[in-house]
């Protein structure tokens, strides 16, 4: 068994600050605002992010070490946690458009057949500009010439990353440090090595 004690991480205390803090910029442009009421909620959905993904941490207490009893509280995620969950609903964010509900104003999806988004979604107004091509005046700089990863799946896939546009397969000799030896005292010895390399550009 375990009891609750410690000092959990005051969580009331950062959302009620955050609302106040972050959220008054919104409020005071008035909530009707497209803008407002998009960042209104996504600050929301980032608190929800933390509060859903809290953790609990125990402390073992006995002799020599032994967990006869545990002191257990609760904790707040990880930044890279956060950071993971929230890339996750930024990938599936809702496209987003003001509706009138009564007199109130809400987002509704821009597309009727999206189910609708919850509390812990991230919506979005502007859809992203294409960042396939050389857009100056969107300040997009295109993805030709960039460097792309053959074999992977991901966003550094060249599948993904050159739009269909295929990519050039080029054979070049990289010079790396190998059989590197520490000398006393004090400094790392190492000789050059060379070895070809595919390196693949975005058409």
């Amino acid at each position: 068994g375990f009891q609750w004690s410690g000092c959990s991480d005051n969580i009331a205390y950062g959302v009620a600050f955050s609302q106040s803090f972050v959220d008054v910029r919104e409020r005071s442009k008035g909530a009707s605002s497209n803008r407002a009421l998009m960042n209104l909620h996504n600050n929301e959905a980032g608190r929800k992010a933390i509060l859903n993904n809290m953790r609990v941490e125990c402390k073992c207490h006995g002799v020599s070490g032994s967990c006869e009893f545990k002191t257990c509280w609760k904790a707040m995620p990880t930044f890279r946690k956060v950071g993971n969950v929230l890339k996750e609903k930024f990938d599936g964010a809702t496209e987003v458009e003001q509706s009138e509900v009564g007199s109130t104003k809400v987002l509704v999806p821009k597309n009727s057949q999206f189910k609708p988004h919850t509390d812990e979604d991230l919506v979005y107004l502007d859809s992203s500009p294409d960042f396939c091509d050389h857009d100056l005046k969107n300040g997009v700089l295109g993805t030709s010439g960039r460097q792309c990863n053959k074999t992977s799946k991901a966003i550094d896939g060249c599948e993904l990353m050159c739009c269909g546009r295929g990519f050039h397969t080029d054979e070049v000799e990289v010079v790396e440090r190998c059989s590197c030896k520490f000398h006393w005292c004090c400094s790392v010895k190492c000789k050059p090595c060379h070895r070809v390399v595919e390196i693949h550009t975005c058409r």
